[in-house]
């Protein structure tokens, strides 16, 4: 399966190459404000998905222009997550950081993954329990401990509706803790980036599944944890999404938790009940005034 994910990976990085030479002639869609979608995601999206179904035709797919299909018969608890072109905005302005991104869950359990940035050439690779690779090299995570060494990646709110006053309260608080932040466009790519110690971290709300699922197996085979800002384990449908080392993770929490949509409310501490006055003492032996 990993194998055929491949395959459907390097067929869309075809497209997006090819298209990639010319992108002034590209027709550009906009599903909202800031969110492009073009004729190469579909393009791109199709053929992944013809790949993938003629080798597994009654699998279930979850991709992002098309939609979601469910399974079939034996094959029904097996998902492809798939992203075309993440980075579609990078793309059509010739920025070269975008990459395909194909996962596969099985029985709600990520288990292959596969990123492709086709403008390097750069082939990520992970199954559950066997490791995760860059061009057949296995990788891990960087091994730095102390966050102020550290580099992070992060996304920044681009949409109408997202929590913009709450990421800049968000960057204020992590930009002088860290050695630097990177912002290059595509969450599957800084994932994967993270899994082969390029970047020591990665935080962005607003993410849906296909930006995350194939990545976060990549961090955890590497070495890595991945979750959301509160730090638990459910993150691919919470739009929050954390990764990094086990040491870097811990501490990233502890920044990020309180700015998490999922973060325990502070518990209200009602005002202590006024102190009962005391009764007066009696009086001592012939002290009495009668």
């Amino acid at each position: 399966m990993l194998n055929v994910a491949v395959k459907a990976a390097r067929a869309a990085g075809a497209i997006i190459n090819r298209a990639s030479l010319d992108v002034e002639t590209l027709r550009v869609g906009t599903k909202q404000a800031n969110d492009f979608v073009t004729e190469v995601d579909h393009a791109a999206e199709a053929a992944i998905i013809d790949t993938l179904l003629t080798a597994y035709p009654d699998h279930g797919i979850w991709a992002e222009e098309s939609g979601r299909r469910d399974g079939k018969g034996r094959g029904k608890g097996h998902v492809w997550i798939i992203d075309p072109l993440d980075g579609t905005t990078n793309f059509i302005h010739g920025f070269p950081v975008y990459c395909v991104s194909i996962a596969l869950m099985v029985d709600g359990r990520l288990e292959q993954a596969v990123i492709y940035d086709p403008t390097r050439n750069d082939l990520f690779t992970a199954s559950r329990g066997r490791g995760a690779y860059l061009n057949e090299r296995r990788i891990r995570v960087a091994r730095r401990t102390r966050l102020s060494d550290c580099l992070l990646s992060t996304g920044f709110p681009f949409r109408p509706g997202d929590a913009y006053d709450t990421y800049l309260k968000l960057f204020a608080d992590m930009l002088p803790r860290v050695a630097g932040v990177r912002r290059p466009g595509s969450a599957a790519l800084d994932l994967a980036y993270v899994a082969a110690g390029f970047a020591d971290g990665f935080f962005e709300m607003g993410l849906s599944p296909w930006d995350v699922a194939a990545g976060a197996l990549l961090v955890m085979e590497a070495g890595g944890l991945v979750g959301n800002f509160s730090g638990e384990a459910d993150f691919l449908e919470t739009r929050e999404c954390l990764a990094a080392n086990p040491r870097i993770y811990g501490q990233l929490v502890g920044v990020l938790g309180k700015y998490s949509r999922y973060a325990a409310p502070t518990p209200t501490v009602a005002p202590a009940p006024a102190p009962t006055p005391a009764a007066p003492a009696p009086a001592a032996d012939g002290d009495a005034p009668w």
